[in-house]
């Protein structure tokens, strides 16, 4: 068999029963073999600022650190006035600078969102496909994974209850997967 996958899941939110935070803890449940979940619960960093871009505070080294360490990673993203939240674009910024001290660049990576409105989020998917191009972050495409009326999907606890978005999420977790090691050519 081949050497295991480890992704780093970042969830763009900062509200602790955030949806997408607990989408992404659902992600967990729904790994295949082979494969393991770094599940990175965005913390409040500081805005991010190129005069602080050489000596970074120690939240962002850690994180760059944890990035660098996995072999893909996984984005769950909120939307926010039909795009992706800024605590979000902050924490890819920092991860990507300075310049030529991209932690994201070449990893294989995927998108998904839960949102309450109708579209689950895919406004905030699209804006992050356009980041991930110049920051060579190479895409899963399939299947695009939005869970709308999240309110609904996921009971009191934060469990992901709507079996239909469990079976996206497990397969994309799959084509991640596959990617990965596609990449990797193993």
């Amino acid at each position: 068999m081949s050497r295991p996958v480890s992704i780093f899941g970042i969830a763009g939110s900062l509200r602790a029963k955030s949806y997408n935070r607990a989408a992404l803890r659902a992600c967990g449940d729904l790994l295949p073999e082979g494969a393991t979940l770094d599940a990175y619960m965005l913390p409040d960093l500081p805005g991010f600022n190129e005069e602080r871009e050489k000596e970074p505070p120690a939240e962002i080294v850690d994180m760059k650190k944890r990035i660098r360490a996995a072999d893909a990673v996984l984005f769950v993203t909120p939307e926010y006035n039909l795009s992706m939240p800024g605590v979000l674009k902050n924490a890819i910024d920092w991860a990507s600078r300075p310049y030529g001290d991209n932690a994201w660049a070449g990893k294989p990576g995927a998108i998904m969102s839960a949102s309450m409105g109708s579209a689950g989020g895919v406004r905030a998917q699209y804006h992050l496909r356009q980041c991930f191009v110049f920051l060579d972050v190479k895409l899963v495409n399939a299947p695009e994974v939005a869970i709308p009326a999240a309110h609904k999907a996921f009971d009191a606890d934060g469990k992901l209850v709507n079996e239909m978005s469990r079976k996206f999420i497990a397969q994309l977790l799959e084509n991640l997967v596959a990617w990965t090691r596609k990449l990797r050519g193993d």
